[in-house]
């Protein structure tokens, strides 16, 4: 695929690398003075020479000097950064009761209000769970009171 293209390539350029380097050693000329096949040589482009500090003694430097530059006025900017700076007072004083929370422990209960979801869960079975037995126990109770009265009625008649 893709990667053994790559890899075809890089051989290629790597073998034609060698050969140019034994075709220098051969010749004797330094390698940078010949020009690689893929690269196209471009014209170098210089930069406009600007004078700002150096007095020049040629003519045509002179020309190329630049005029001494005046400094800024720093003033105005620096009025407008401190003018920005200055916090707009938006309260004068501040009223604690206002910060505060009005149950001290909101964060506790919101903690632990997941825990005590469960428990409650657990306490409601737990609760179902004695109140049938209880209801269990009156039943045998109940049906035990009921015999009981049944013998006891049966021998007054």
């Amino acid at each position: 695929g893709r990667l053994e293209e790559e890899a075809l390539k890089r051989r290629e350029r790597l073998k034609a690398l060698r050969q140019r380097t034994l075709q220098n050693k051969e010749s004797g000329e330094p390698e940078s003075k010949i020009p690689r096949e893929d690269e196209e040589e471009e014209p170098v482009k210089h930069r406009e020479i600007k004078l700002r500090n150096y007095d020049p003694e040629d003519e045509e430097l002179k020309k190329r000097k630049l005029p001494p530059a005046k400094p800024a006025s720093v003033e105005d900017t620096v009025k407008e950064q401190l003018e920005a700076a200055k916090p707009e007072p938006i309260i004068d004083e501040v009223d604690l009761a206002n910060l505060a929370p009005r149950k001290p422990d909101w964060d506790l209960k919101r903690d632990v209000s997941k825990k005590l979801e469960k428990l409650e869960k657990r306490t409601q079975r737990a609760i179902a769970e004695l109140i049938r037995e209880r209801l269990k126990g009156q039943e045998e109770e109940l049906a035990s009171a009921v015999g009981s009265a049944k013998q006891e009625g049966s021998d007054s008649d």
